[in-house]
């Protein structure tokens, strides 16, 4: 919750100085009125908000650094360096001594940042998932950052022009991917990355990559043991100091982290969860399985249609740039609940399908694997000639199947996951207006899904699959719609899941135990069979999904909203009017859950573009 916001090299009297770092902060704590501390010099000024033990500063002459996180540097945590000036001033002459390997031994959720006015310096680091993210922009010889880019553009020296890509890619993907923003001139920082400025120039390195190049073969029961005990550490950090609960969907990471919290508070967990009254939607007789189990503090709350038409406004004026993931709505009724039990921290259980292989794409993917160990003969020769060669094929159902199967397994990684990209399959014509696609490369979001994919090359798909998730799905997705959600409603949030910890130990596992054939998260259920409830372990994956695309049709309030933001989406000239007026009419009575995602994406599209004018 909150955040920071800076520049340097930016030369203005102590009185500007002031007045205008005091604005930038404003965007940070619109919504939970945390505390705001700035610290101003000549040509460098900074400020961090946060609550209790998340703000951590130090100023020395012209030096300035602020942490905002909760931390632990080699083990220890932040409040035993208070002796010695405090983390903050720990890590700030790190930095001038060892640069961006300082960050190696930082563990937890962080957001930091250092200016030397002396020297003209700056660096810059998010943690090792990007939990919180960090833009920044280069204005000449000036640095201006912010963990919201809403900061960033209320500097005079920034930028503040869209960018006709990013509107793009956010269609394409339902959200803005780094290290790009929905600004011209804007980036952010990659999980792990750190960045240096100094005389004009911006220089990003990795202090962390996620590696599999340890994977030990260790009895299962003592994998089992070290994962219980990670289990109650992590959730056990995230807990320390603060009122605490959790959500609660009824999935194995949620169950999971209801059960350890329970256990190491000493008292039953306060969980929290959302249900829908709408067919094969609602989840609500699983998380009650599990709070029944754990003996936890339910408490429940239905999402209504209503509660969408309010919620969608104050969503989108909480995101930084346009974001298309309907299930902050429930995520946000869910914190609010937690607030209003007068709780200051809700635990989140994202990350564990990254981790240890949850996602359904992962057992998908592994069986167009296969068909590339089939011998070269046999494909080249005998199965392809056949699935692409005999005239009429294409009117029999087995033989459909078959060239759609051999298709995709001869389409590379990671390009074979987007072959239903909802985008991809309208095509771009038909969506995108032909003057905003003449001012598009096409071929960005296939760009920036093969260098997140090239970048950890492992030996085993599932690994390399997990580390793109990593930054493709946390932390440009799954964990923004969480924290975003969480601040609109006031709500500290943390994830044990993805601790430092956690991740290393994923990391070592061999890969048939996070997918043993088209068993999904092998190791991780096998592990807590008998703790958490069969039913819990049997369940498919569903999480908070919106039925957005079916209320559309049933709600006139909902349907009165969408259609409006679709009307004035027109003006704009990116979407084609006939797209709009098909999707509204024809489609969504073909199937509303297929389309409705389209209107959602392109209707928060609409009102992020409304909150800003």
């Amino acid at each position: 919750m909150s955040g920071l916001c800076g520049w340097l090299g930016y030369r203005a009297t102590n009185s500007d100085n002031c007045q205008l770092i005091e604005k930038m902060a404003e965007p940070i704590v619109r919504f939970d009125g945390s505390k705001v501390l700035t610290m101003t010099k000549t040509m460098a000024a900074m400020a961090i908000a946060a609550d209790g033990d998340h703000a951590h500063s130090y100023q020395n002459n012209g030096v300035v650094a602020v942490l905002w996180g909760q931390v632990r540097y080699q083990g220890k945590p932040s409040r035993d360096f208070d002796r010695i000036g405090g983390i903050a001033k720990v890590l700030a002459d790190g930095c001038q001594s060892k640069g961006g390997n300082i960050f190696v031994d930082l563990e937890g959720e962080f957001v930091f940042s250092m200016l030397n006015e002396d020297t003209g310096e700056a660096i810059l680091a998010v943690d090792r998932m990007c939990t919180r993210s960090l833009s920044y922009q280069v204005s000449g010889n000036t640095l201006i950052f912010s963990s919201t880019a809403d900061a960033i553009i209320k500097h005079p020296l920034a930028n503040s022009e869209i960018s006709p890509q990013s509107l793009f890619n956010y269609i394409y993907f339902h959200m803005v991917p780094s290290p790009d923003s929905i600004y011209k001139d804007q980036h952010r920082l990659l999980p792990g990355q750190y960045l240096t400025f100094k005389n004009g120039e911006v220089k990003v390195g990795f202090y962390w990559k996620v590696a599999f190049d340890k994977i030990k073969k260790r009895p299962f029961e003592e994998l089992k043991l070290e994962l219980r005990d990670l289990l109650r550490s992590s959730v056990r950090e995230a807990a320390a100091g603060q009122a605490v609960g959790a959500f609660l969907s009824g999935g194995t990471d949620s169950s999971t982290i209801a059960g350890i919290l329970g256990e190491v508070t000493g008292k039953p967990a306060r969980t929290y969860s959302i249900g829908f009254e709408a067919e094969g939607y609602d989840e609500m007789e699983y998380a009650r399985i599990a709070a029944k189990h754990f003996s936890t503090q339910h408490n429940e709350y239905y999402v209504t249609p209503d509660d969408v038409v309010a919620a969608i406004p104050q969503i989108a004026a909480i995101s930084d740039q346009p974001f298309g993931n309907a299930s902050a709505i429930p995520a946000f009724y869910c914190a609010r609940m937690a607030k209003a039990d007068g709780l200051t921290q809700i635990l989140g259980g994202d990350g564990g399908d990254e981790l240890f292989g949850g996602n359904e794409r992962y057992a998908k993917q592994q069986l167009f694997v296969y068909y590339n160990h089939l011998p070269l003969v046999l494909r080249k020769r005998l199965l392809e000639p056949i699935a692409f060669g005999i005239a009429g094929s294409e009117r029999i159902a087995l033989m459909r199947k078959a060239r759609s199967y051999i298709e995709q397994a001869l389409t590379p990684m990671p390009a074979r996951m987007e072959s239903y990209n909802l985008l991809r399959r309208y095509g771009y014509e038909t969506v995108f207006t032909q003057d905003f696609l003449a001012t598009i490369d096409l071929e960005r979001p296939s760009e920036l899904l093969d260098e997140t994919y090239r970048q950890v090359q492992s030996e085993s798909m599932i690994n390399n699959m997990l580390a793109f998730d990593f930054k493709i799905t946390l932390a440009d997705n799954d964990l923004p719609k969480v924290v975003k959600a969480c601040e609109l409603a006031g709500m500290n949030v943390g994830f044990p899941l993805i601790s430092n910890e956690m991740v290393e130990f994923s990391t070592h596992l061999e890969p048939q135990l996070k997918l043993k054939g088209s068993k999904l998260r092998y190791f991780f259920k096998e592990s807590l069979r008998g703790y958490l409830p069969d039913e819990i372990l049997a369940k498919q994956k569903h999480g908070f999904g919106l039925p957005f695309g079916v209320w559309l049709q049933e709600n006139k309030s909902l349907k009165a909203l969408a259609a409006d933001c679709l009307v004035d989406l027109k003006a704009r000239k990116i979407v084609r009017a006939d797209f709009i007026d098909q999707l509204l009419g024809q489609h969504l009575n073909e199937h509303a859950g297929y389309y409705g995602t389209m209107v959602w994406v392109l209707m928060m599209l609409e009102y992020w573009f409304k909150q800003r004018e």
